[in-house]
């Protein structure tokens, strides 16, 4: 049933009704027919009842060329299909845009790679024309390396990868970064594919750095350590390359995974440890510079590529707690002993101090026992006072050996630091360095009245003045003179050896085992005077055959003495 009086949406049904012949309408490509050419513009029929106006140029070369005639079937963009001049706005390039990116679509779901041509700088990057559309090309993504200059690269057909694509707002965003790495990665394949390991080759030195450099291999780039330029220490390879330079290096190790190489030169040359043991052998004296120092000694070049190190504890004989560099400094020439070799580990111990003599061999050589002595006191201790001799070289007086009749904590308190005092030299002991000196030896008195009164063998009466775990100090009761009786002197039989057993001033028999007179050194056993008893007892009172038994033979000897 048909109206009399068609509403307006009679007539907009009827007008889309006029469009539905097959022709697109606004915001589509059609297919136009070129009508006529006037001047520098085509006219096109797109079947909209209505013709547009297309300028030439926007056709590219081929209107420039001549090549558009009547007749031809074009693509246009349709903009808007009645302007007020009555004609269709049509648009060539908008149209090109369109195509462009069904075809980089296609391409992107697929994966595959987009030619264009950068020709513009904006910020952050560049603009790049895919053949009618327009991406943005980040300026991280132009190349492996960031490049000052980009003109060179402006202009120029060349691959780009597409990253992501928003048609709703019309954004590209390509990369040419991503396509080099492939093929970069693709060409250091096939390089490494080609060389191997050990194998000798020649490189450009690309860059340095503090751990070594990479090396240009062409194509594909190795890292030369430090460690392996040469033999001999390198502190930094600025010291033997640099960048430009061309190196022979030989292949260590390839990572077929990574592609990493590994360079190294030193491996070019004979290796100076081979016949190390021939060239330093033990105790060979040699002369080399300094290289390095550390809190734990210092390295020293023997020769080029050999290397030892003097610990701390083989620099000085006397000075003991001193950091290496207060006694050697970098670039020094020094003299060293070889003390040890280890080819398998590529180490050598050197010695400082070996080259000089050992001060107390000389102490010994000059100062025998029993020569007298002078010196500062260095310092103070609970057992007694250290003092300076030549040589730089300490000696050490016991407290036992402080005073005669006085106890050596007593005796201690006359002397402080920096006093000049004599000494007699009892003992030196080269080994373990010690020497051991004497002050009351050359006291007179004391020594004199000790010397007449005291011979070996003789039986003492002392008194303990201190009980350690190691045995007994006791005083001389006649003389005042200090000893000490170890544990294994307490008695003859192992269980009675005990210090504990003995108490501050209690009085105690014993015999003088040793007595020098030129030290005045007094040694006292309670075992040798029960061991002299016994024999005594057994001589005095017959053998054990008489009938009498040995305990029967010492109470009476005991007895006898006591009375």
């Amino acid at each position: 049933m048909s109206q009399a009086n068609p509403t307006r949406d009679d007539f907009a049904a009827l007008l889309e009704e006029s469009f539905s012949d097959g022709h697109s309408g606004e915001g589509q490509v059609v297919r136009g027919t070129i009508t006529a050419i006037e001047k520098d513009m085509a006219i096109i029929d797109v079947g909209l009842k209505v013709e547009g106006r297309v300028p030439l140029k926007e056709f590219g070369a081929k209107a420039k060329d001549g090549q558009m005639n009547v007749g031809d079937t074009v693509e246009v963009y349709v903009e808007r299909i009645e302007n007020a001049l009555g004609e269709a706005m049509l648009s060539r390039e908008k149209a090109r845009r369109e195509e462009s990116w069904v075809r980089l679509e296609e391409k992107f779901n697929k994966g595959e790679r987009v030619e264009g041509v950068i020709f513009n700088q904006v910020k952050g990057g560049f603009t790049v024309d895919l053949d009618g559309a327009v991406a943005f090309l980040p300026r991280s993504q132009v190349d492996i390396r960031p490049i000052r200059d980009v003109t060179p690269l402006m202009h120029n057909p060349q691959p780009f990868e597409i990253l992501k694509m928003d048609r709703r707002r019309g954004n590209i965003v390509v990369s040419r970064r991503t396509v080099l790495e492939e093929s970069r990665a693709e060409q250091r394949s096939e390089i490494v594919q080609n060389l191997e390991e050990g194998q000798v080759v020649e490189g450009v030195v690309k860059n340095i750095t503090d751990y070594g450099a990479f090396v240009d291999l062409g194509g594909i780039d190795g890292l030369l350590h430090v460690t392996d330029m040469a033999w001999r220490r390198v502190n930094h390879p600025t010291e033997i390359l640099n960048i430009g330079q061309t190196v022979k290096v030989q292949i260590i190790r390839i990572n077929q995974e990574t592609h990493r190489i590994s360079l190294g030169m030193k491996q070019l040359e004979s290796d100076p440890w081979s016949d190390i043991g021939t060239k330093f052998p033990i105790g060979k004296k040699i002369r080399g510079t300094v290289t390095n120092i550390t809190d734990y000694g210092a390295f020293v070049e023997l020769e080029p590529g050999i290397e030892g190190l003097i610990h701390v504890s083989e620099m000085s004989w006397t000075k003991k707690n001193v950091h290496p560099g207060k006694i050697l400094s970098t670039s020094q020439e020094v003299d060293v002993v070889v003390l040890e070799v280890d080819p398998a580990k590529r180490r050598i111990s050197l010695g400082l101090k070996q080259t000089l003599e050992n001060p107390w061999e000389a102490f010994a050589r000059n100062h025998p026992s029993g020569s007298v002595v002078e010196g500062e006191v260095k310092n103070k201790t609970e057992f007694g006072l250290f003092i300076g001799l030549d040589g730089d070289v300490d000696g050490m007086v016991h407290l036992s050996d402080l005073d005669w009749n006085r106890p050596g904590e007593q005796a201690i308190e006359e002397y402080q630091r920096g006093q000049v005092v004599q000494a007699q030299v009892l003992d030196v002991d080269i080994d373990k360095e010690r020497i051991s000196l004497g002050i009351k030896q050359l006291q007179r008195g004391g020594g004199e009245a000790v010397s007449g009164e005291l011979r070996k063998n003789a039986v003492v009466t002392t008194e303990v003045i201190g009980v350690k775990d190691g045995g007994i100090e006791v005083r001389l009761v006649d003389s005042g003179v200090e000893t000490f009786i170890k544990r294994s002197d307490l008695s003859r039989d192992r269980d009675e050896q005990r210090p504990e057993r003995f108490t501050v001033g209690q009085k105690v028999d014993a015999r003088v085992i040793v007595y020098d007179k030129k030290t005045r050194k007094i040694q006292v056993s309670i075992k040798a005077l029960e061991i002299a008893e016994e024999k005594e007892a057994v001589a005095q009172y017959g053998s054990t055959d008489s009938g009498a038994s040995l305990g029967d033979i010492l109470g009476a000897a005991l007895k006898n003495r006591g009375n």
